[in-house]
């Protein structure tokens, strides 16, 4: 049995979620409601549970901040939106599950499923952990991003990528180190949740680190030269943006 919490400030979306884990998620136990940081935090000191289902904008606070002053994280974590650009960045970044308002039920049964299955497994905490580090670190090229494998998952520092390349539906990952990795993702999926992190799509195919832009070679699109002698094309219709994203002419 999972022994939950939910922490929301909406009563009402409270009882809905409780009648909905009920009726469709009888491995979920409901030990405890919270309405705030302040309440949330003292609800999961008593119970000590294995599942938070948390609401990302609170009074006073949000789901980040009650995170960040949990002393232990010995639980999993699904949050609870409305949309929220910001929040849902941080969240992908960790890989961390999360539910958007109102709760869809097939979405809510296939998020308990998952993480089940992640809390009797090697990677129990580990995205929590990685969503509050990361809000700890200021220099957002040293935080770190959970990316999944066909047989697993690797945990890397958004410093160690030197670029992506688009293979269907799936992306290659090209590190500084010369290794290379294909993640269960789209090239667009890492082109929305890299942009504010220096990264820039130059191609259909390719995501580039910015960090790592050693040289442009002007041309209809043009040609960029990476770290480790990566020579890339630019698309001519994504060439101005560069030109603009880099503030030269």
């Amino acid at each position: 049995m999972v022994r939950a919490l939910i922490i929301d400030d909406e009563k009402a979306s409270r009882e809905t979620l409780k009648s909905y884990l009920l009726k469709y998620c009888p491995s979920v136990q409901v030990v405890g409601e919270g309405d705030s940081v302040k309440s949330g935090l003292q609800e999961i000191k008593v119970h000590k549970p294995d599942l938070l289902f948390l609401d990302v904008e609170m009074p006073f606070g949000n789901a980040f901040d009650l995170l960040d002053q949990v002393e232990e994280q010995n639980f999993e974590t699904i949050f609870v939106t409305a949309f929220d650009h910001y929040a849902l960045k941080a969240i992908n970044f960790s890989a961390s599950y999360y539910l958007l308002k109102p709760i869809d039920i097939d979405e809510l049964v296939r998020a308990v499923e998952r993480v089940s299955e992640t809390i009797e497994s090697e990677e129990h905490n580990l995205r929590t952990r990685i969503l509050i580090e990361n809000i700890r670190i200021e220099n957002k090229q040293l935080q770190k991003i959970i990316l999944p494998l066909l047989d697993g998952f690797e945990v890397v520092r958004v410093n160690e990528i030197l670029y992506c390349r688009a293979e269907d539906n799936f992306t290659e990952f090209h590190f500084l180190d010369g290794s290379k990795k294909l993640i269960c993702r789209t090239l667009k999926f890492y082109e929305e949740l890299l942009f504010d992190f220096d990264f820039f799509r130059i191609h259909k195919s390719h995501l580039i680190n910015l960090q790592y832009l050693k040289r442009y070679k002007k041309g209809k699109g043009g040609q960029v030269y990476l770290e480790r002698d990566v020579c890339l094309d630019v698309s001519a219709t994504r060439k101005k943006e560069l030109m603009g994203r880099l503030k030269t002419e």
